[in-house]
């Protein structure tokens, strides 16, 4: 059965909903601001301050609310998708655009219209922004790191990290037991894989093959008979081998192993760990980069299908294919960028920007740790938003901070009542970030006047320092998005004026119609 709230009813309802979920999102806001407690019922509690991550739980018994809430999250999940970073000041900006907009319908402007004016007033906003634009050099984008981390061990390692890949989407971070942090480079195609016996290894951690063949079989691989020309290829020649295949025959892994020593070669069968397109992705890569030709039918079977790589390095969970550059693969990874930016699914966008990565300035894998499981998800987190924060940084940067914005609240001079909300929206997020910190707010905005606007209170050194010499920045794109998600969802809202949800969630059954059946 459905239910409709409208009205009075509605707007009680909105108030509250956004107030519940920017009130306690906004308290993590600034270098100093405080933490949250998130319940999960798969896992232990854990503590973090990413605006986003406290956002996404957030929920109400009230059904109202419930739906309320799930679409005034949407400005913080916007924000993080596209950029990573700048998720809590995107709530603290939707919070006083939304109630100050209600303000002004409650006075009798269409809401309709003030969403307009709104958007348009945005738009002047976003042009006022980019004048503000500081030249990202190799320093400022390093101190923007460090900023966005709140940590100079995790926002440098953040900063070199993306010099080296270029894309956050080319960095897995994996949590460890012990209290360090290991950063490991990686140039060449790496796939999960899985060896068909250990023995391969030997007694070694890993296996190296030099020019080596390589054999791509799209089936299971059951009689030696169907690749004995490649067999006799190899033991002629003396090569080193790979094969994967989908599955190997018990029987075929014994006789390959009993062949390598005999002719005393070094070979290995390998699967690999993933499923469907994955694998199909995985296995054109490697027809790419070795020249290879992926054997669907073993009894059509030609040298011309094998293929052959610089080297291999294999262990038990992963193997590395080092390779040369040709003007063949350059055509394919021109390809695979096309290819990427049609993707919707933000995890098969992740996917193709590794498979990309692998092809050029390669990928990195950071193992991180600390004393407690806890901090080292909450380290995590913030050397996810600093990899975010630094990817989207060479479109420019700003001051800090939330001074940027403060700045262009200074340059709204007009009394319409669209620029009137976007004046007080603006300087909630520096408010914020002082109230975080336990300052008073007006006595620092007194010298910000006297200085026209062009120094920031670091509150990590506790220092004045002007905007030109300031290691405090953010990035325009984080910020632009910040202010773009927020009016959408604003606008939104403000221009709804019902819901209708299933008001009977449960069984129909009354419990005492139940207990007397």
């Amino acid at each position: 059965m459905k239910k409709v709230i409208s009205g009075v009813e509605l707007e009680a309802k909105m108030e509250e909903s956004i107030q519940l979920l920017c009130d306690t999102v906004k308290q993590t806001l600034g270098p100093i601001g405080k933490n949250a407690i998130i319940d999960h019922s798969s896992y232990s509690p854990f503590i973090t301050n990413d605006g986003v991550t406290i956002a996404k739980n957030i929920e109400s018994e009230d059904e109202v609310m419930g739906a309320i809430l799930e679409i005034a999250k949407e400005a913080s999940i916007k924000t993080n998708e596209v950029v990573g970073d700048g998720t809590t000041t995107t709530l603290v900006l939707l919070q006083s655009l939304f109630l100050e907009s209600r303000k002004s319908i409650k006075k009798g402007i269409h809401p309709v219209i003030l969403k307009k004016e709104l958007e348009k007033t945005l738009e002047i906003i976003l042009n006022l922004l980019q004048d503000k634009i500081i030249k990202p050099t190799e320093i400022r984008i390093k101190d923007m790191a460090i900023s966005s981390a709140n940590d100079k061990t995790l926002g440098t390692i953040a900063y070199e990290v993306l010099k080296k890949v270029k894309s956050p989407l080319a960095v897995s971070i994996q949590e460890i037991p012990e209290n360090t942090i290991d950063v490991t480079y990686l140039k060449g195609y790496c796939f999960s894989s899985h060896l068909a016996s250990y023995h391969f290894l030997a007694q070694n951690q890993e296996l190296i093959l030099q020019d080596a063949f390589l054999l791509l079989i799209h089936d299971t691989l059951q009689d030696l008979n169907s690749i004995s020309f490649f067999i006799n290829e190899v033991c002629q020649q003396k090569k080193a081998f790979v094969i994967l295949a989908n599955e190997f025959d018990d029987l075929i892994v014994q006789e390959i192993l009993a062949l390598s020593k005999q002719e005393n070669l070094s070979c290995a069968l390998i699967k690999i760990l993933e499923y469907g397109l994955k694998t199909n992705q995985i296995m054109k890569d490697i027809e790419v980069i070795s020249n290879a030709k992926m054997i669907n039918d073993l009894n059509d079977f030609s040298n011309v299908l094998i293929g052959k790589v610089k080297s291999v390095i294999i262990d038990k969970d992963q193997t590395k294919i080092d390779f040369n550059m040709d003007s063949h693969i350059k055509k394919y990874i021109q390809k695979m960028k096309k290819e990427a930016k049609k993707i919707q699914a933000e995890f098969d966008e992740s996917f193709y920007q590794k498979r990309i990565a692998m092809f050029t300035h390669g990928i990195v894998e950071i193992k991180l740790g600390a004393p407690t499981k806890i901090e080292c998800l909450e380290k995590r987190m913030r050397l996810e938003d600093a990899l975010c924060a630094t990817a989207v940084s060479k479109k420019g940067l700003l001051p800090g901070s939330g001074i940027s914005l403060l700045q262009i609240e200074q340059m709204l001079e007009s009394n319409q009542e669209s620029f009137q909300i976007w004046k007080k929206a603006l300087k909630k997020p520096w408010e914020q970030i002082l109230l975080n910190a336990g300052i008073d707010y007006s006595k620092k905005e007194e010298r910000l006047k006297k200085e026209n606007y062009q120094m920031i209170y670091n509150l990590i050194t506790e220092k004045w320092e002007t905007i030109d010499e300031t290691k405090v920045v953010d990035p325009y794109f984080v910020v632009a998005n910040a202010l773009m998600n927020a009016c959408s969802i604003a606008g939104m809202l403000l221009t709804t004026t019902s819901l209708i949800i299933n008001e009977y969630k449960s069984s129909p059954f009354k419990e005492k119609e139940y207990t007397e059946w």
